[in-house]
């Protein structure tokens, strides 16, 4: 089974940016798309992006789009989800999540979860 951990988040003025990290380990990370979400507290999670399994197509919520943006090396089993911009609404602690197939298949569910890494962004 693939397991996820998140990185890379923190306290950073609104304004500001963050990068954070999906580390996977396991074989199907890399024939897998991965999804971000994030959760603040007293909400209900929500989706936030998403990588193909060799990063040719991507989504983006409304809210984040022009702001973030996704990457991944599979060489080194990691995606990387650049935050600019940083909003305090962007607020939450956000996970990553292995896809069911290479291309996005939300509806199907998420086969593997990360622990999350907190972001809090100040005005």
């Amino acid at each position: 089974q693939v397991q996820l951990v998140e990185s890379g988040g923190g306290l950073v003025q609104a304004g500001g940016s963050l990068r954070l990290s999906c580390a996977a380990s396991g074989r199907t990370f890399s024939s897998s798309a991965i999804y971000w979400f994030r959760q603040a507290p007293g909400k209900e999670r929500e989706f936030v992006a998403f990588i193909s399994w060799i990063g040719d197509s991507t989504r983006f919520a409304d809210f984040v789009k022009g702001r973030f943006t996704l990457s991944r090396d599979n060489a080194k089993n990691t995606v990387y989800l650049q935050m600019n911009s940083l909003k305090p609404e962007d607020t939450a602690g956000y996970y990553c999540a292995l896809g069911r197939g290479p291309y996005y298949s939300i509806a199907t569910g998420c086969a593997s979860w990360g622990q999350g890494t907190q972001v809090t962004v100040s005005p």
